[in-house]
């Protein structure tokens, strides 16, 4: 039995939770460590503060206290001794040990789902993973029995003398005279050596890298004079011509095993790509002069205004051909067209959803600006997305800055799917969706997870690929496939990057029933592309609505022992370890309603009033809490909930069902989510996130969610291999950590990056009691200047630095954050900011200064660069509010991450800063479909498009309850403090984002502006807080000076006049609702009208 005060595997901040809640001197518990495998830590209270003692087990696992030097050690074989021991006084503990702190009551585990009753055990025949690509990370080392170990020592020859009979047993007359005699000398004297460096600790071989370029010497020369003869050869019989085969640049250099490695695998990988292109041409043939067109011309019908008057044109994208072509009619001829590199930039206005400005170079070398309007907005998006591929195409670059993923997960509730799931791939349905235009561009990258998965690896595998092969004409590449009982994720990818993926790695954990059994729990895969880590996540939670907590604590487990990444990064879990991670899968939170109200919603989603429902989503109530996910993103949702449905149908939700202990309820609630955590200022939009409407042979519907993401290459020095790039620096200044804990100990940091040699520890710091009970820890000066292994700016400003602050007596991480080096200027000292967590949990903040030194060079203009959002001129970085998220820490967050070095997120802005507005939907055609090409307006009604709706939509009832989320008390009165006016309720559900597909920023917060109008009756509460913002677009530079001058006062600006359009914008975005004006309950009633609102309110 396990001792009440055994804790298990708690963290270190709820261990100092339960001792703080005793507040007796002497109390105590064990925990595991977390910094050590196999070793535990005796945690005691003491005059309010946690003392933690490291508990080592020794070769004969026996236990003992870490102990300062020349303090003997007391070995004990069972914790119940070493405890009872210290239970004594004066045994050189601050304390000793009297009051045990006993485990708390874990929550039952988990019930079958209701359609799986009785299924508690994995299938009968549990599919087995198939090796593809065994990186590292997959290959596990089984540790021998102690009796072979013994009989292994007494049996075995020196490891020399082995090796040395073993060469003797080989044929080895064909080799080289001169290469026998270096392997022999290298086993008589400098394999002893190389022993040497690895007890020491060391990964390095140098005797044996010695010997492997001596033997390879010719062999490199070789490979090097071959390799541009066969990529000339690829490119001969090359019918796509993507980007990532153009020819590289050959940098010479020494052939040591790196570089041969290297270069043997870019042989193979082109002999096999020349066998494979071959092949596809004898089989189409070579009648036809032209490539393969794998993406057909799309037509888009656009209008232009010339003279003032309005005119219709053809826009007509090649990608194929690289060309833009621009027609007066359908059958007109060719007006003119421009090539690829001609097309400078897209701008999409904010203002107009639908409007695109397209920057073009002529033959004199001028800039011309041509402005269409399109016929909504998702055309306008497809033809950006096209525009994009285009570049993406033909661009000179060896490899891709930007490539899409597609996210899908699916509880197939135990049934095969249906033959056709091709709408699924096209993100087609409900919610955010895909213009048709862009069907025919393939996403880089496809990841599918499932849940209650009947089928087997193998069949499901296929069925896969040859729904994408019927939709993109493309057989992908298995990249990872691995299960965990009915919980799957399968990985593919374009041929074309399968040389650049590695670090493959799988894992699993378990969450089921007393977290052994595999029906609950998750699967996980993450590589690199290039140089970018990726990380994805598909998890199947705790079921049932009561169970918000089990399924809490199901998320932090899989956060704390997935096993996925850089095995380097031990201090950081997997929130930290990837450039972009992505968690998906049927989490079961559910709308969190009294069942009596079953029918009440199943009406508000029949009439698409998500808003009210989503108020009460469980996920996003915890989110805001900072219980879950913290820092996550998640798109708006747009779409009905996908479960629970009835089978074969998408129009009958099953909510009830009747069960030996009662009926069961089952609410409509968004189950299946898509949510992403990135790295500060790296570039990653949503382009779709919904679910289908016909797949329907579960009780849940598919979700989809695409993203355009940011990569990197793997950057080779222009110095060349060998030479050493001495001139970065990254200094650390006046850098000081707040923490929340009670522990007396001190604190050191230690620093992880890719662009470090190795990550680089510093000296303890000084603490200081901080205000509220925390812990002020501050460094100074005395932090190491770290030098990066490349100075190039083109790499370094892409590059992030990882950042532990640590206990010194027992190592373990107290928090860990993320810097990003993307910074607006070098050479200068610019403040730095980020939160700390740890496992999940918000333990404090890191602030400071850095200072980056870089050698010459500028960065070069990314791919996704190519498309801005224009900046309403009503706006400026003085209104800016941010839209992206409910935290208060979201500076920091990836919500900031955009295209342009904007400004940096050091300062963190006020927590008013993080409220939100309901989010603009309506008339918007990314949620619906407008096929109708809109009216010219008069100027005036043109303000605002929002003015397209033929009538206005029903003021809410002041009666019904506001599903607004109120902000934290203290929070809400510093919002308070600022206007001396009552703030608008906030509104969480669903997360207003931008519209922009390449940059989505975090800005400055603004102040709430009051009701001007003394004399006229105040709009209720909920009206306020479905009054939308305007739509932030990220501020350049030259805005964000710090001596901007103040906003004028609010008193200074003159109300607008009662029935401006821009008002009469914000009083019609009052909800969702996509019913038939007949239809509405106010139809042909007469409407209220709302108080007029000051012009701050609208800024």
């Amino acid at each position: 039995m396990v001792p009440c005060w055994n804790h298990g595997n708690i963290t270190r901040s709820k261990a100092e939770e339960l001792l703080s809640r005793t507040g007796k001197d002497g109390s105590f518990l064990v925990r595991a460590s977390e910094s050590i495998s196999r070793a535990y830590a005796l945690c005691v209270l003491y005059r309010n503060c946690v003392y933690t003692y490291r508990i080592l087990p020794n070769e004969d696992d026996k236990f003992t206290v870490q102990a300062s030097e020349g303090v003997p050690m007391r070995f004990f074989t069972k914790l119940d001794q070493l405890i009872e021991f210290y239970k004594k006084e004066n045994m050189g503990l601050v304390t000793h040990l009297q009051y045990p702190v006993p485990l708390e009551e874990e929550e039952a585990g988990d019930e079958p789902e209701e359609e799986t009753e009785g299924v508690l055990s994995p299938p009968e025949l549990p599919p087995r993973n198939i090796p593809l690509f065994a990186g590292p990370c997959e290959t596990k080392d089984v540790p021998l029995s102690s009796e072979n170990v013994r009989a292994t020592e007494v049996s075995k020859p020196s490891l020399s003398e082995t090796l040395f009979q073993r060469l003797q047993s080989m044929d080895t007359s064909g080799l080289p005279e001169e290469h026998l005699k270096a392997i022999q000398d290298y086993l008589s004297t400098q394999l002893a050596l190389d022993s040497d460096f690895v007890k020491t600790g060391s990964s390095s071989l140098p005797h044996l890298k010695k010997l492997t370029t001596l033997l390879c010497k010719e062999l490199y020369g070789e490979v090097l004079r071959t390799l541009p003869s066969l990529e000339s050869l690829q490119r001969l019989f090359d019918q796509q011509l993507s980007p990532g085969l153009r020819p590289r640049p050959q940098v010479p250099g020494e052939a040591n095993p790196v570089n041969m490695v290297a270069k043997l695998s870019q042989l193979t990988s082109l002999l096999s790509s020349i066998e494979d292109k071959v092949k596809a041409l004898l089989h189409e043939g070579a009648e036809s002069p032209h490539r393969r067109s794998l993406i057909p011309p799309v037509t888009f019908e656009v209008k232009s205004e010339s003279l003032g008057i309005p005119q219709k044109l053809q826009l007509k994208v090649d990608v194929e051909s690289g060309k833009l072509i621009m027609k007066k009619g359908k059958d007109g001829s060719e007006d003119k067209f421009y090539p690829h590199n001609k097309i400078l930039q897209l701008i999409k206005s904010q203002k107009f959803l639908n409007k695109l400005v397209i920057l073009v170079e002529t033959e004199k070398e001028k800039t011309l600006r041509k402005e269409y309007v399109f016929a909504d907005s998702k055309k306008r998006e497809g033809f950006c997305q096209l525009l994009q591929q285009m570049k993406n195409k033909h661009s000179e670059q060896p490899e891709p800055d930007m490539i899409t993923i597609f996210i899908g997960t699916w509880n197939m509730g135990n049934a095969p799917p249906p033959k056709k799931i091709t709408s699924w791939f096209l993100s087609k349905g409900q919610g955010k969706t895909r213009d048709d235009s862009a069907d025919y561009i393939p996403h880089d990258i496809y990841v599918i997870g499932t849940q209650e998965d009947p089928l087997g690896e193998k069949e499901w595998l296929e069925i896969l690929k040859h729904s994408l092969q019927e939709i993109t004409s493309m057989t992908f590449k298995t990249i990872a496939i691995h299960t965990l009982w009915n919980i799957r994720i399968v990985v593919l990818a374009k041929p074309e990057h399968e040389n650049r993926i590695s670090h493959i790695c799988t894992d699993n954990v378990k969450t089921g029933i007393a977290n052994t059994l595999g029906n609950k729990g998750a699967v996980g895969v993450s590589f690199m592309f290039n140089g970018t880590s990726l990380g994805f996540v598909n998890s199947h939670l705790t079921s049932g609505s009561e169970k918000k907590l089990r399924r809490n604590q199901n998320y932090m487990s899989i956060l704390r022992f997935l096993a996925l990444g850089d095995k380097k990064l031990s201090p950081f879990n997997i929130t930290h370890r990837f450039t972009h991670l992505f968690w998906l899968g049927d989490l079961n939170y559910r709308v969190e309603l009294p069942t009596w109200e079953a029918e009440t919603i199943v009406q508000k989603i029949k009439q698409q009033q998500y808003a009210d429902l989503l108020s009460h989503d469980q996920l996003l109530m915890e989110r805001k809490e900072q219980k879950v996910f913290l820092h996550f993103e998640e798109e708006e949702i747009t779409f009905a909930p996908t479960y629970r449905f009835e089978r074969l149908t998408r129009d009958k939700y099953a909510y009830t069902k009747q069960k030996a202990t009662g009926m069961k309820y089952n609410l409509p609630s968004w189950c299946d989510r898509v949510l992403w955590k990135s790295y500060p200022l790296v570039h990653v939009v949503c382009q779709s996130y919904g679910s289908t409407s016909d797949i329907m042979t579960s009780d849940h519907s598919p979700v989809f969610a695409t993203f355009e993401a940011g990569v990197t290459s793997q950057f080779v020095s222009k110095n060349g291999p060998g030479t050493v790039d001495s001139q970065g620096q990254i200094e650390f200044l006046r850098c000081f950590a707040t923490l929340k804990t009670k522990s007396q100990t001190k604190f050191y940091l230690e620093f992880h990056s890719s662009c470090l040699e190795s990550f680089v520890k510093s000296q303890e710091g000084e603490n200081e009691e901080g205000s509220e009970g925390e812990l002020v820890v501050k460094f100074g000066e005395t932090l190491p200047k770290l030098k990066p292994i490349i100075s190039d700016p083109e790499y370094l400003l892409d590059q992030h630095i990882l950042i532990s602050i640590k206990s010194s007596d027992s190592d373990e991480s107290y928090g860990e954050g993320c810097i990003a080096l993307r910074l607006e200027a070098t050479e200068t000292q610019l403040p730095i900011y980020t939160p700390l967590t740890h496992h999940g949990e918000m333990t404090g903040h890191f602030r400071g200064e850095i200072k980056l030194q870089t050698s010459q060079g500028k960065m070069r203009e990314k791919l996704y660069d190519f498309v801005k959002t224009e900046r309403d001129e009503s706006s400026g970085p003085k209104s800016l509010k941010s839209l992206t998220s409910h935290d208060p820490m979201k500076q920091w967050e990836p919500a900031n991450r955009s295209c342009d070095v904007g400004k940096n997120p050091a300062e963190p802005s006020p927590p008013e800063d993080a409220q939100l507005t309901k989010p603009e939907m309506f008339e918007n055609p990314l949620y619906g479909s407008v096929s109708s090409f809109p009216k010219p307006l008069p100027r005036k009604e043109q303000e605002s498009p929002k003015m397209l709706r033929k009538e206005a939509l029903p003021c809410p009832d002041p009666g019904i309850v506001s599903p607004s989320i109120l902000l934290p008390k203290a929070q809400e009165a510093e919002g308070n403090k600022g206007t001396g006016k009552p703030t608008p309720t906030p509104f969480l559900s669903p997360t207003p984002r931008l519209r922009s597909f390449t940059c989505s920023s975090s800005a400055e917060g603004r102040p709430a502006g009051g009701d001007k109008s003394q004399g006229k009756a105040k709009a209720p509460a909920s009206l306020h807080a479905q009054v939308p913002a305007k739509r932030p677009i990220k501020p350049s530079r030259s805005e964000l000076s710090p001596q901007a001058p103040p906003p004028p006062p609010l008193a200074q600006r003159p109300p607008l006049p009662v029935k401006s359009p821009a008002v009469l914008h914000l009083q019609h975005s009052k909800g969702r609702d996509y019913r038939e004006n007949a239809e509405l309950p106010h139809h042909g009633k007469h409407r209220p009208e709302d108080a007029p609102l000051s012009r701050a309110a609208m800024q």
